[in-house]
């Protein structure tokens, strides 16, 4: 019979194990909140002491979220503008930080760890610091209420650039050398033996991007003044700048909005979760 494994209380083991328990703790419960709120009426909602379970159940919030106070229907609209955004945004932050990552970590050219830490330093400055020339320059060329308008700023990511030239220095290359003396061009290489094999990395900035964009509120809030051209952040907290508001409404609005951040992560979360293993295997 195997010998089996005692592990001894250690005052370190059991503050980590307290930290992870806070951190579910304060993770899970407003989620738990949020749809249990989603389906009480209102005077329940703020009834204390707070009982978790709905009773009734009040599917009306959802319909409600979805027709507005006003009756505009507008959410669907708004759904598919923060969709739009966010995917895009994710999509171009992928693939632009994957080439120019690429380019930094496996080309050897003049000027390379400059342009680097130029990249890096924009990572310093906060966007409130930039968000007022930012939309002046929108405002200059007219691209306010459009998609341009919320998309452009947000094409690129200097973390994304950082965080797959990290992932890239670490790839063989002897596979890379071995693609050349076939013949194979530079652009074929990272087609076809580098994007496939950076997988981890790249559904960790697909759904780090997506998530920053579908949650950003300050941006949209500058550059869209029409009803139809904003977001969903922009539509919930519409819900509070009414003088009655309707919290289970706004808690469905809220749950349905998240539905698509659920639906990317578990989806991706194989290689989400695997890429920082990845990461730390290869630099062993």
């Amino acid at each position: 019979m195997g010998h089996q494994v005692q592990r001894k209380f250690s005052p370190v083991n059991a503050l980590i194990a307290f930290l992870l328990l806070a951190l579910f703790f304060f993770t899970v419960v407003p989620l738990f909140f949020m749809f249990s709120a989603s389906l009480m009426q209102k005077n329940q909602i703020l009834r204390m002491p707070y009982s978790w379970i709905p009773r009734p159940f009040y599917p009306h919030n959802y319909y409600q979220a979805l027709r507005g106070n006003d009756g505009s229907w507008i959410f669907p609209r708004n759904m598919f503008n923060s969709l739009l955004v966010s995917s895009v945004a994710a999509l171009t932050s992928v693939a632009l930080a994957s080439i120019t990552g690429y380019g930094l970590a496996k080309f050897r050219f003049k000027g390379r760890n400059f342009v680097f830490m130029m990249i890096m330093a924009t990572m310093m400055i906060p966007f409130e610091a930039i968000m007022m020339p930012l939309y002046m320059v929108a405002r200059g060329l007219r691209i306010q209420n459009s998609y341009v308008g919320l998309t452009l700023p947000f094409l690129v990511s200097a973390f994304g650039v950082f965080q797959m030239r990290q992932y890239l220095v670490t790839f063989p290359n002897e596979y890379l050398d071995a693609a050349r003396v076939d013949g194979m061009g530079e652009a074929g290489i990272f087609r076809k033996i580098v994007f496939p094999n950076c997988t981890p990395v790249i559904a960790t900035l697909g759904i780090l991007s997506f998530r920053s964009q579908w949650d950003n509120l300050l941006w949209p809030l500058l550059v869209i003044q029409s009803e139809r051209m904003k977001t969903i952040p922009l539509y919930i907290s519409k819900f509070t700048e009414e003088k009655m508001t309707d919290e289970g409404a706004m808690m469905a609005a809220a749950a349905i909005a998240s539905i698509p951040m659920f639906i990317l992560f578990f989806s991706l979360s194989k290689y989400f979760i695997g890429g920082s293993a990845v990461y730390e295997s290869r630099k062993g």
